[in-house]
């Protein structure tokens, strides 16, 4: 059996203790490295090439939009699994355009996160329900009067400096 390789970035403690328990008890799976902030994430990411990063968003340092776009970049077989408590239409188009394969809101992760894990390391897509729906509304509703089109691209340090 191979094993799926984990890291779990995120500021809170708690969190990365929560998200731990629930994923250790799983047959096969390791938790390879723990990340309190963005840049800590990439590092860990381009050293280890786990097989899912679990990122926050907000963290401290590097957001986890931009570092799981560095992510990507350092360490392409990685899938990316953003753990959040953001579910708005915006946020969810700027967690795809930056390369996240899976995304699941922080009140969900009881009933959701090892499904993800599962999903991503198998290299399939994972959102929880609440998110699916916005997707596809988001989908549905492109081209319509009053959306807003294409979005500008930045590089990476670009956003960087923007959202410092």
């Amino acid at each position: 059996m191979t094993s799926v390789r984990i890291l779990i970035a995120d500021d809170h403690e708690v969190v990365r203790r929560g998200v731990r328990a629930l994923l250790d008890g799983h047959p096969g799976w390791q938790i390879c490295a723990e990340a309190v902030e963005g840049r800590e994430a990439v590092e860990k990411a381009a050293r280890l090439q786990p097989n899912v990063v679990i990122l926050d968003i907000g963290m401290p340092g590097l957001n986890g939009l931009e570092a799981a776009r560095q992510i990507r970049d350092a360490s392409p077989l990685s899938a990316v699994l953003i753990l959040t408590l953001h579910e708005s239409e915006q946020v969810i188009r700027d967690v795809l355009a930056a390369g996240a394969r899976g995304y699941v809101l922080k009140s969900d992760a009881g009933r959701d996160l090892v499904n993800a894990v599962d999903a991503l390391s198998r290299h399939k897509t994972f959102f929880t329900s609440r998110v699916g729906e916005m997707v596809v509304q988001g989908y549905l509703s492109a081209g319509q009067p009053g959306e807003q089109g294409e979005h500008s691209v930045l590089t990476h340090r670009e956003r960087e400096v923007t959202r410092m």
